[in-house]
């Protein structure tokens, strides 16, 4: 099981399912990460926190907590 917070600095990969119960789930889904979907890992900030990912043609900072609950191949 792969998470976006394993992968590495210029990957394509696509969402699986996201784990997570509640608000915090519907948050990522509402920034477009839903399963099925391409995501590229443009960079991570130098602490590691957050990620820079584009999603759906935009770019999106997400937290290392947040892309732990996204499952992708």
């Amino acid at each position: 099981m792969k998470t976006l917070r394993n992968v590495d600095v210029g990957s394509r990969v696509k969402v699986v399912r996201l784990d997570g119960a509640g608000a915090v789930k519907r948050r990522i889904m509402d920034m477009g990460i839903t399963k099925g979907v391409d995501i590229y890992l443009r960079k991570v900030a130098p602490l590691g926190d957050p990620l820079e990912i584009t999603v759906r043609g935009y770019e999106l900072s997400i937290r290392k907590a947040d892309a732990e609950m996204i499952i992708v191949e």
